[in-house]
């Protein structure tokens, strides 16, 4: 009797461990009810930064589980696409975006109705600290205002404006003439 008493405790005990235990972290669908975002309301999420993909793309933990997202309204030049060559500007554009997401708390904004791209991958206005990082790329000349696909979008004008002071002073991205094209970057570095 004892020996059956001693296994049905580690049954029990290995049961609630498996139920109370952290949900998996592997790249499954986010249940869409967490991330929808209703008029006149705005869906804030905390999350746990776990890697930072380019210059516009990071993975993070939301809701216990590792999901990509990629910032919403804006384009840096690419350094890990299969279709293009490294581009300019695209290392120093990953340098500061991981910089900023690794300098404080991350959370995520959605925007009322465009919670994901043809990718999968979350579309999302990204902040460390309440300070917003697609303004900053932009500020800073590393990223373009780009892919407006269902405006109107809430932050749109202050990123053009973001955007506007960059392209004025002339600085990394706009300091090259003809490099940032309507449909993203021209020019390699090898």
């Amino acid at each position: 009797m004892r020996k059956r008493t001693g296994a049905i405790v580690m049954i029990a005990a290995a049961a609630s461990i498996a139920y109370f235990s952290e949900p998996s972290l592997k790249e499954e669908n986010v249940p869409e009810p967490l991330l929808k975002v209703t008029e006149n309301q705005v869906s804030v999420v905390p999350v746990t930064l776990v890697d930072v993909i380019d210059g516009d793309t990071i993975k993070v933990v939301v809701h216990g589980e590792i999901k990509t997202v990629r910032y919403l309204l804006i384009d840096t030049p690419e350094s890990k696409s299969p279709k293009t060559c490294v581009q300019l500007y695209a290392k120093e554009a990953f340098l500061r975006n991981s910089e900023l997401v690794k300098s404080g708390k991350v959370t995520l904004e959605f925007e009322q109705g465009e919670v994901r791209d043809s990718y999968g991958r979350l579309l999302a206005y990204v902040y460390v600290d309440g300070e917003s990082v697609q303004g900053t790329l932009l500020k800073e000349g590393y990223a373009r205002v780009a892919y407006i696909m269902n405006p109107p979008y809430q932050y749109l004008e202050p990123f053009r404006e973001e955007e506007r002071q960059a392209k004025r002073g002339k600085i990394n991205i706009w300091s090259r003439m003809n490099f940032v094209t309507s449909w993203g970057f021209n020019g390699c570095l090898y």
